[in-house]
């Protein structure tokens, strides 16, 4: 009998996507601290961007949950989350002189926030979980996998630490619970998911390339 649960199997049959994730030159850059300031720059802007909408959907999902008031409770808990992540980035743009209220997103940047805001509009809330669930998973993924070892002098050791730290860890652990809870397996929640991971790696690859090219 099959014991895994619904979050574990989403998770491995999506973990190539991860690995290549892991593998690409920006998280490459991220890990040694060879990642141009200038890169590193655009992808704060177009993150806070994409924190934005993600907000959003966390919103929405509490909304068409309030008569679960656990679910709500979490989903509130969670959006807190997204903000503490905000802050992160409104220190970065402060550092690195972005304004954040002029970003104009890529691409990838928008296909992707579409994505969210629409499943958080059209969707129940087994759907909207699904959907968000992998960008929390995947960045806890990418900052234990990074945090191996003396980073002290890795000038993006922050980013890494905060991915990496019990705080986001309990989160991300909160939500994949949430999934479990109130979605559905079928193929509506494997292509959520799945979409979902191949966003995360157009987000990494469109931030890096559009800024190389810059």
């Amino acid at each position: 009998m099959n014991s895994e649960k619904l979050h574990e199997t989403l998770w491995r049959t999506n973990l190539a996507t991860a690995e290549a994730c892991l593998a690409h030159p920006f998280l490459r850059g991220i890990a040694d601290g060879s990642l141009p300031a200038d890169t590193f720059k655009h992808y704060v802007g177009q993150d806070a961007f994409f924190l934005r909408a993600f907000f959003s959907a966390f919103a929405l999902a509490a909304a068409r949950s309030a008569e679960q008031e656990d679910v709500a409770r979490l989903l509130h808990s969670l959006m807190k989350g997204v903000l503490d992540e905000l802050e992160l980035h409104k220190s970065y743009a402060a550092e690195l002189g972005i304004d954040l209220e002029r970003v104009s997103p890529d691409p990838a940047t928008r296909a992707y926030t579409d994505f969210l805001l629409r499943t958080a509009w059209t969707s129940d809330a087994g759907e909207i979980l699904a959907a968000m669930t992998p960008c929390m998973k995947l960045y806890l993924w990418l900052g234990r996998q990074l945090a191996g070892g003396d980073h002290s002098a890795n000038p993006y050791r922050d980013w890494i630490d905060t991915y990496a730290s019990d705080d986001f860890d309990d989160l991300a652990a909160e939500l994949e619970a949430m999934l479990d809870r109130l979605a559905e397996p079928g193929e509506l929640i494997s292509s959520a998911y799945s979409y979902a991971m191949q966003c995360e790696y157009d987000f990494f690859a469109g931030a890096y390339e559009r800024a190389v090219a810059s």
